[in-house]
């Protein structure tokens, strides 16, 4: 899959700390995008920079034919906020790389929805895209009650919020509530996007207590608190760290359980 130029079309704060971005996607279809909710795409802004990419969430395809929208969460600093603070129409970038993770099984009887900050555009778009009668709770976790806004309204949708923890101001707060919801009847399935600790001790939880099986979710860590100091000691370990992930491959497991038995490494290396 080759890369693939936008153009910025239209800019528009949308909340407090989202800002949202349409591009003209000339070649859109030789990206291609996957129809999931939670669909995502490189996103590199400075085209002769391939250290300036950062993935994010396709918010909706259009609002024209070739176009997309994508929200950016607006982080006190780094590469993609920075970008999105001063973007401008007639700004370009490059997309590559399209991919997503939002995979139910057909015989899922409920889902749980978490995110964080970052993870609030694909949430939004999973919610928007559920289908009729779907049996689901949301469980997200924000910097400000305003950030509620963003989530569309839907009907019988139970929203469990906490706001002020998380996202880097203060300990998460959402291993704690999905520890609290009572599984109804069925068999269920778990989505969650957001920072990576929290997503470890959610897998883990459903894995241990419920004896979940990793069809049953789609747990992606979206960030790393202190990332710099994360990839400082992660520098020493790295090789041993891809070999794992490049064993379980080799010998079969598939792309899911290879990321796991990665940060099963990466865990017990203190990371």
């Amino acid at each position: 899959m080759g890369i693939v130029g936008g153009v910025v079309a239209g800019v528009a704060d949308i909340g407090p700390r989202m800002r949202r971005v349409v591009f003209d996607v000339p070649h859109l279809a030789e990206l291609p995008l996957p129809g999931a909710g939670d669909e995502a795409l490189g996103i590199y802004f400075d085209p002769a920079d391939e250290e300036t990419g950062r993935n994010y969430t396709v918010r909706r395809r259009g609002p024209d034919t070739n176009q997309i929208t994508c929200d950016f969460v607006l982080h006190q600093r780094g590469v993609a906020s920075d970008w999105a603070r001063t973007a401008r129409i007639g700004d370009q970038v490059t997309f590559d790389h399209a991919r997503s993770w939002y995979r139910p099984e057909p015989a899922s009887s409920w889902q749980l929805l978490i995110a964080d900050l970052a993870g609030l555009p694909a949430l939004a778009r999973i919610i928007d895209e559920l289908p009729h009668g779907t049996h689901a709770t949301v469980i997200v976790e924000v910097a400000d009650a305003a950030d509620l806004a963003y989530l569309p309204a839907r009907p019988n949708l139970p929203v469990v919020s906490s706001v002020g923890t998380g996202n880097g101001y203060a300990p998460s707060r959402l291993a704690e509530l999905v520890r609290a919801h009572i599984h109804p009847d069925g068999r269920g399935y778990c989505w969650f996007a957001g920072e990576a600790v929290a997503t470890r001790e959610v897998r883990k939880y459903l894995r241990s207590t419920h004896a979940w099986v990793p069809d049953q979710y789609d747990i992606v860590g979206y960030w790393r608190f202190d990332s710099e100091t994360w990839e400082r000691r992660y520098e020493a370990v790295s090789d041993e760290m891809l070999a794992v992930y490049e064993q379980a491959l080799a010998d079969g497991k598939g792309d899911k359980l290879a990321a796991e038995e990665y940060d099963i490494a990466l865990e017990n290396a203190g990371l």
